[in-house]
């Protein structure tokens, strides 16, 4: 018997090794293979999912699995039919049915206030810098607009784009990630807030526009509009992908956003209400990329 046992704790011991390199290689800020840990934030919401993840879910999580552990453990040791040949013929022990009963209660109530904390830091949207309006079509891609960049004689805006999924090659060719990187990238300025509306083609169906690194997801829904926000703190590239079952082409629907600086937002803005040819705003487009090294994944 405490041959298994020791053979528990050692498996247990090595699982918890292989877990480490993991920790480091999500703090590259970009996925990677066996990735388990939650994305680096560069959001207030991502900044306290992760804080509410780290800080406060995995300690209770870890003191409760290795409790049971703990339980089964001597339960296995004290009461095997060797150790304790005449079994007990107990039917329930008021102390312990109170504590079972009252203990999780407060665990939860523990976990309800930064929940709702967290809730509401999400769901109230302060007062925006900018509003980007995002429509998923039913051809598994996303268009974007930008209203506050100036309206047509009809209404429509100005700085409007539809983004597709880059091609394996030029993926390859460019050094980004495919199924995650995009033909053409939103563009925000960082440290500014970014209200999203988000719907998708009334002839289309339900998607969910997500990006890991902002701790933020909102469905894409027919006939309605959602509302969500952001604000990156940290100049990036940041990926994402539809996180709704869509169809077909549900795993070729990227996201990719680009936060840089404030002269470069505008540069960007100028270039767009111009309606650059593709190949033009392609070159543009590696003259205000941001580095490489500040780049995130899902």
């Amino acid at each position: 018997m405490t041959s298994k046992i020791n053979m528990i704790f050692a498996v247990f011991a090595v699982a918890l090794l292989g877990l480490m390199p993991s920790v480091a290689s999500a703090a590259a800020g970009h996925a990677v293979q066996w990735q388990w840990s939650l994305q680096e934030p560069v959001t207030p919401s991502m900044h306290y999912i992760v804080w509410f993840h780290n800080d406060v879910l995995m300690p209770i999580i870890t003191f409760i699995v290795l409790f049971v552990l703990a339980l089964l453990i001597y339960v296995m040791v004290k009461f095997n039919a060797k150790a304790n040949p005449v079994p007990s013929k107990t039917t329930h022990n008021a102390l312990i049915e109170v504590l079972w009963t009252v203990i999780p209660i407060l665990i939860l109530v523990g976990i309800v206030v930064p929940s709702f904390r967290l809730l509401y830091l999400q769901r109230n949207i302060p007062a925006a810098d900018m509003t980007i309006k995002v429509v998923g079509n039913p051809s598994w891609n996303w268009t974007y607009e930008y209203p506050d960049l100036g309206l047509n004689d009809d209404k429509s805006p100005k700085v409007t784009f539809t983004s597709y999924l880059k091609p394996e090659k030029d993926a390859q060719a460019d050094g980004v990630p495919y199924l995650l990187a995009t033909d053409v990238p939103v563009v925000v300025p960082v440290n500014k807030t970014v209200k999203l509306i988000v719907t998708s083609d009334p002839e289309g169906i339900i998607h969910a526009w997500t990006i890991p690194s902002f701790g933020m997801k909102i469905d894409a829904i027919p006939g309605r509009l959602n509302e969500d926000w952001f604000k990156a703190e940290k100049e990036g590239v940041y990926y994402g992908q539809c996180s709704e079952l869509c169809g077909k082409d549900h795993a070729f629907m990227p996201i990719e956003v680009w936060v840089v600086d404030d002269a470069k937002a505008a540069a960007w803005a100028e270039m767009m209400k111009s309606g650059p040819k593709p190949e033009v705003l392609q070159q543009f487009l590696k003259t205000i990329k941001p580095a490489d090294q500040a780049v995130a994944a899902n």
